[in-house]
């Protein structure tokens, strides 16, 4: 068979199956992404293996959380959200510093192994690969339900985006331990010049955009224009900055979150995503899944572990702060939920460990195992959380 056509039929595999148990999903009460995610796994190579991996689908994948990041800048109100930075800021530390501290300290405690033992390096990998969050499950959760713009939802998206950053400093330090080439101060410095890029270089678009946007307004030019800046900064961060592109594509949108046609952009940004690239994303986490019985067995109780820490620890370390912090219990349970998540981030880490020998390819079978249950199971734990709220007085104001 052609091999564009064999692109053609897995995409309507996809694209049709993730829509079929996204609506099941619905009908029991679930989350849409949770039956999208389980569409992939079943269609993917732990079950039926009709649709495998590809460089074509990761990439499908990647511009549909790309697309959701940048919606989600959108739609952000910029004022909450620059109340919720320091705060947001400790909410995200804490993220990254007990998730680290909880597997490195699993890692030492089920393989006996000492701070001077030389697997501790390996132990302090294990712990970093728990430290990022992937918002992209939760930023579609908490707008499936309409809760995206709430003061809980700014928070979390903006730990999250906080998050991710510290993530990759601390991967830095922790790769130093192997690879000399590596230098945090450099990765630190790159980081602080992201951002001073992100001010100047979104002041210049703003004003830009502004003008244009005054003098064509509504017009199909203004969102074309707008996914031009989103895929731009999305590599000038990766490839310049050593950034995730989400990162940069969400910044893109705080942007132009206060442009007029900024609601009318994220809208023609959601037909895309809605229709294709969001399917393919969520629907490649279960088709990323390939676990055997021989790969799953040697490791299986440390895996268990190991998944049972990761989320366990997010919880804790976020839902924690937010509550010293004077958010609500039901608001603090809602963060750490919110924080839970883990994806590509989280896969790269364990690459890059692999990479440099600090860690062996058996453990990626725990890796795939958190990601696998913290995305079915986040989505499932935020709409229960939100709906104890009914009734009691408790509940957030939805978005719109």
């Amino acid at each position: 068979m052609d091999k564009g056509n064999i692109v053609f039929l897995n995409l309507a595999i996809i694209i049709a199956s993730a829509k079929l148990f996204g609506m099941i999903a619905r009908k029991l009460h679930a989350p849409q992404v949770v039956g999208e995610i389980i569409a992939g796994l079943i269609i993917g190579p732990s079950v039926l293996n009709i649709v495998s991996g590809s460089d074509f689908l990761s990439t499908m994948a990647e511009i549909g959380v790309v697309l959701l990041m940048f919606e989600a800048g959108l739609e952000t109100d910029l004022k909450k959200l620059a109340e919720s930075g320091p705060v947001a800021t400790l909410i995200a530390c804490f993220g990254v510093a007990v998730p680290m501290a909880g597997g490195t300290f699993l890692y030492m405690a089920y393989y006996g192994v000492g701070f001077h033992d030389p697997l501790f390096s390996h132990a302090i990998l294990i712990g970093c690969i728990l430290t990022a969050t992937s918002v992209g499950i939760t930023v579609e959760s908490l707008k499936e339900m309409g809760y995206l713009q709430g003061k809980v939802g700014t928070t979390i998206l903006s730990a999250a985006i906080i998050d991710d950053v510290i993530g990759i400093v601390v991967l830095t330090f922790v790769l130093g331990f192997k690879d000399s080439s590596i230098s945090p101060l450099t990765t630190v410095w790159h980081t602080l010049l992201f951002f001073a890029w992100v001010v100047l270089f979104g002041y210049i678009v703003y004003r830009v955009f502004k003008w244009y946007d005054a003098r064509h307004a509504h017009t199909r030019r203004i969102p074309i224009a707008g996914l031009a800046i989103c895929l731009v900064m999305s590599y000038c961060a990766e490839r310049f900055f050593g950034i995730a592109d989400i990162t940069g594509a969400f910044a893109a949108g705080i942007i132009l979150c206060n442009v007029r046609d900024s609601k009318y952009i994220a809208r023609k940004m959601d037909i895309n995503s809605y229709m294709l690239f969001g399917p393919v994303f969520f629907a490649s986490i279960g088709i990323k899944t390939d676990i055997s019985v021989s790969e799953i067995i040697p490791v299986l109780g440390f895996s268990a572990l190991f998944v049972i820490v990761g989320m366990i620890t997010k919880i804790i370390g976020c839902g924690l702060i937010a509550r010293l912090c004077r958010f609500k219990l039901s608001e603090s349970l809602k963060i750490g939920c919110g924080m839970m998540t883990r994806g590509e981030v989280a896969l790269i880490t364990a690459q890059k460990g692999l990479t440099v020998g600090l860690l062996t390819a058996d453990f990626f079978t725990a890796v795939i195992l958190l990601i696998l249950v913290s995305s079915v199971i986040t989505p499932v734990l935020l709409k229960k959380v939100y709906s104890r709220d009914k009734g009691t007085g408790a509940k957030e104001i939805p978005a719109g």
